[in-house]
């Protein structure tokens, strides 16, 4: 179940919502919630969900012992660690393994068809947290294992983040309070998920994927670029809205989330981009793996070194394929070179900034095209004609207008002017919270004529 569904918004959250507000006591309310995010999961992944319990089974006891047991707690650590990379590499790289090793070595081992489980990489590097802190001295072990398990199934989060961390939501778990306000403000901060993911997102995406599906012949420098562009806003409002929504979900039952994504596209460099752009995710490998490995504590060279472990990581983390490897190397090189050269990244005038931001889009925008693309020739192919695809080719500008339909315009327009932090200047002004009301209604009422016109609704996680 995703949360761009009619099943979601007309049946399961208002039921899901309404029953957290009448159930009285906290038990029952956490009790119900964990029954409705394993529903929740198991209505899309009806085997998987067993692993999902599995899982969170597997921390709690490891965190336990890690608490419970002095001398075996880095022995419990290790365990819980190797166990969940295990689940990480059997479910999302088997295949792409075997098939690198009948690549390399000739041979022709047989390719098991593992079907990966929705959101593995979200509740795994979850669990996983939650382990290490216990480990460290953050967090202490939670003794009952519901509170773990709804700590890592919580439905608004489960599937496409943000990645939290236990010690953030650790007394809301316990004791919470939903006020009016609360809900207001978590329910306007759904509807402007949704609106990104269903009426921005959708409408690149469809654009994105009928360039990038179709034959070398029909692509030009101008159809290109606008699937790249298009692209560069699918993934982002797709993402941010998500992120969004599981926010809003959160204020809603009474918990607070961390942002997770904060205007990415306004960066001067590819620095500032990975620090407003998937903050759970960069924020976790910045904690468990990079600071572990020495952080910039040991010379330029290190640092850099480090920077680059963490993004092939990072890479990896996103995907089963060579273009997610390269896409992680890439951004990797991008910081080495801004560590070296840091007149790249350091702020300067107007004309400097200019400059700036058009390279780190630029980057970012090569980059994801890699990241689309289905192998690696096409995202070279691609990147080429985006550079050197200006000669007249009647095919591919006939599919470079069929696809500058009003719709997309409008779209495009609107998915530029969401990308800069306008909002900000907006809530100074008197009228902001009623305009904001009203604006939520509509994109609310937009929505639901889409979904229930069976519009094109791509989940674009099962990839991760």
């Amino acid at each position: 179940m995703v949360f761009s569904s009619m099943v979601f918004l007309c049946i399961f959250l208002p039921a899901v919502f309404v029953l957290h507000l009448l159930l009285p006591g906290m038990r029952a309310k956490n009790a119900m919630l964990v029954l409705a995010s394993l529903i929740f999961y198991a209505y899309g992944e009806p085997v998987y969900f067993l692993l999902l319990i599995g899982s969170s089974l597997m921390n709690y006891v490891a965190a336990l012992a890690i608490g419970r047991w002095q001398k075996g707690r880095k022995a419990a650590l290790v365990s819980a660690v190797i166990m969940n990379l295990a689940i990480l590499v059997i479910f999302k790289y088997t295949g792409f393994l075997i098939e690198t090793t009948n690549s390399v070595l000739g041979l022709s081992l047989p390719v098991p068809e593992v079907r990966m489980p929705i959101g593995i990489s979200f509740f795994t590097f979850q669990a996983m947290s939650y382990v290490i802190d216990v480990y460290r001295g953050v967090t202490k072990a939670q003794s009952s294992f519901p509170r773990v398990l709804l700590y890592i199934s919580f439905f608004p989060q489960l599937i496409a983040g943000p990645i939290v961390k236990y010690h953030d939501i650790a007394l809301e778990i316990d004791s919470r309070t939903v006020t009016t306000e609360g809900v207001s403000l978590g329910i306007r901060r759904f509807i402007a998920g949704l609106s990104k993911k269903v009426l921005i997102a959708n409408t690149m995406g469809l654009v994105a994927d009928t360039l990038f599906n179709a034959p070398q012949l029909q692509i030009n420098g101008a159809g290109a670029w606008i699937g790249a562009v298009s692209y560069m806003l699918q993934i982002y409002f797709d993402f941010s809205g998500y992120s969004d929504m599981a926010i809003g979900l959160g204020w809603m039952f009474g918990f607070h989330f961390k942002e997770n994504f904060n205007y990415p596209y306004i960066s001067g460099s590819i620095r500032e981009f990975w620090q407003r752009w998937h903050i759970s995710l960069s924020g976790w490998f910045r904690e468990y793996l990079y600071i572990p490995l020495g952080g910039n504590r040991k010379g330029k060279a290190r640092t850099v070194i480090n920077k680059m472990i963490v993004f092939l990581f990072t890479g990896i983390w996103h995907g089963a394929a060579v273009n997610f490897l390269f896409w992680g190397i890439y951004h990797g090189c991008f910081l080495m070179l801004e560590e070296y050269i840091p007149a790249i990244r350091e702020k300067g005038g107007r004309v400097k900034s200019l400059f700036q931001h058009v390279y780190a889009l630029l980057v970012v925008c090569i980059g994801f095209v890699f990241f689309r693309a289905e192998t690696m020739s096409q995202g070279i192919f691609w990147v080429k004609e985006m550079f050197t695809g200006f000669g007249w080719n009647a095919s591919a500008m006939s599919l470079v207008v069929q696809q500058l339909t009003p719709v997309y315009l409008v779209t495009l327009a609107a998915g530029i002017a969401a990308s800069l932090p306008l909002s900000q200047h907006w809530k100074k002004h008197k009228g902001y919270n009623t305009a904001a009301c009203v604006v939520s209604l509509a994109g609310l009422a937009l929505c639901i004529l889409s979904l229930a016109g069976g519009t094109y609704n791509p989940f674009i996680y099962f990839r991760f």
